[in-house]
């Protein structure tokens, strides 16, 4: 049977991301991804606990990571662990990341924006094409659907 490396989180920028243009054409934006979960202990205190993840995506993604996201964004992503070595001081070293493959962003429009259509979700045309890019574009168009476009207008709306 074959293996699987999957992995989701959701989480907050923990700093913008940084990206890297290879001579190729492909970029490479990598940054941190903190997790929370909080409890109740013994004793009846709130306590969290945060996670801190290196994150990496290539191509298309980072591009939308470097045109949308910064400190603090919120977003759902997808992925598979990656262990790479590298030598510093001749003492061998090793990182854990995480490769994303898919991602969504859970914030709502960016501070200083207002109208139904001032912000709209990076969609596939953001991206480089499909044959450029080692993963899919995101689904985000998809999940945040337009409803200015929907007949009536945001009064008629149950939430």
């Amino acid at each position: 049977m074959a293996g699987v490396n999957k992995v989701i989180l959701v989480g907050n920028l923990g700093r913008d991301p940084e990206v890297r243009h290879l001579e190729g054409g492909a970029s490479v934006a990598t940054f941190s991804l903190a997790t929370s979960e909080s409890y109740t202990d013994r004793d009846g205190n709130r306590q969290t606990q945060t996670e801190w993840h290196n994150i990496v995506m290539w191509r298309g993604l980072a591009t939308i990571a470097e045109r949308y996201l910064k400190k603090g964004s919120k977003i759902y992503l997808e992925g598979k662990l990656t262990t790479r070595s590298y030598e510093k001081d001749g003492i061998t070293r090793y990182a854990t990341e995480v490769v994303a493959r898919d991602m969504v962003m859970l914030d709502n429009r960016p501070e200083g924006q207002v109208g139904n259509n001032a912000y709209a979700p990076p969609t596939a045309a953001d991206a480089p094409s499909q044959a450029q890019a080692a993963s899919p574009a995101p689904a985000a168009a998809a999940a945040t659907p337009d409803l200015s476009a929907a007949e009536g207008s945001n009064d008629d709306l149950p939430f």
